[in-house]
């Protein structure tokens, strides 16, 4: 049984990288859905190498707002995103996931366009992939927990699942998205918190259980709180108490239980650190999960 995969974000030249650094999951990242020079050719031997070196590849959209009030701006980021989960299945990607966005109207609309757009995405990417939607760290963004629930009942349980990626749950759920105060949030950030987090997870999964993760700090822009990322044990939230929630979960809730779930965790922290970052935080989560194990 598969139970935990990890990795990173990797273009086609750093496979071989990750794959001698013995991680299991590999991430195409945005900007080959961006750059034109990434033809089909190149998302074809990106799953050649990807089969034979890792067990889970993710796709990651690029960043376009699914949602806003000029439709024709609006069908442009739809057309290049669908384009983009196309390219991902000829990756071999198993999940595409996205971010849907800052709102644009502020009321049901926002939804409702996001569903339209969501049930055109999830038949692009069947029967080979799995679409997964990112939680928001503000509620200005598309994107709460339960937004996504409204959102997998419109198009599909089967279809469309959580993807949180843990700092933005986190910023969230603390307020730090709203206040700023980073210290405060950080210490309300314990074991117990973490697993609230893990358990709303598991509601909104199928297949996978999908996490990202890096440490952050922040800064205003205007009214707006947004998050820069840093390397990992320079940011918020701390890293120990996520680890001891992640292994009990794992070993316990899922493992234990015999749920038909895969997880994964993908380091999503900045390029320069990113290898080492990554072997950090698996680490630090296997040391803990081997206390459950034993």
């Amino acid at each position: 049984m598969i139970l935990f995969d990890w990795g990173t974000y990797n273009a086609l030249t750093k496979l071989p990288i990750a794959a001698t650094l013995g991680m299991k999951l590999t991430e195409i990242p945005p900007y080959d859905f961006s750059r034109k020079s990434r033809g089909e050719d190149y998302f074809r031997e990106y799953s050649r190498f990807a089969r034979e070196a890792f067990t889970t590849v993710v796709a990651h959209a690029p960043y376009y707002n699914v949602v806003s009030v000029d439709r024709a701006t609006m069908e442009r980021s739809w057309k290049a995103l669908l384009a983009a989960a196309k390219k991902a299945k000829l990756g071999g990607a198993e999940i595409f996931n996205l971010h849907l966005g800052w709102r644009a109207y502020g009321d049901h609309r926002d939804l409702e366009l996001a569903g339209e757009f969501l049930k055109k995405l999830v038949e692009v990417a069947q029967p080979e992939m799995l679409v997964s939607v990112e939680v928001a760290y503000t509620k200005r963004m598309l994107g709460t927990w339960e937004e996504i629930k409204a959102l997998r009942e419109i198009v599909g349980e089967d279809k469309l699942i959580v993807s949180v990626q843990l700092e933005n749950a986190w910023m969230l759920e603390t307020g730090a998205s709203d206040t700023g105060d980073f210290m405060t949030a950080n210490r309300m950030a314990d074991k117990d918190f973490w697993m609230r987090i893990l358990e709303k997870t598991l509601a909104l999964s199928h297949k996978y259980v999908s996490l990202r993760f890096s440490q952050v700090i922040g800064f205003a822009l205007g009214s707006r709180i947004l998050k820069k990322r840093v390397p990992l044990g320079k940011g918020y939230p701390d890293l120990e108490p996520l680890a001891q929630a992640l292994a009990e979960f794992m070993v316990k809730r899922v493992r234990g239980r015999g749920l038909k779930l895969r997880m994964h965790i993908i380091y999503t922290g900045i390029p320069e650190t990113k290898y080492k970052d990554t072997i950090r935080l698996y680490s630090t989560i296997m040391e803990e999960a081997v206390d459950h194990l034993s």
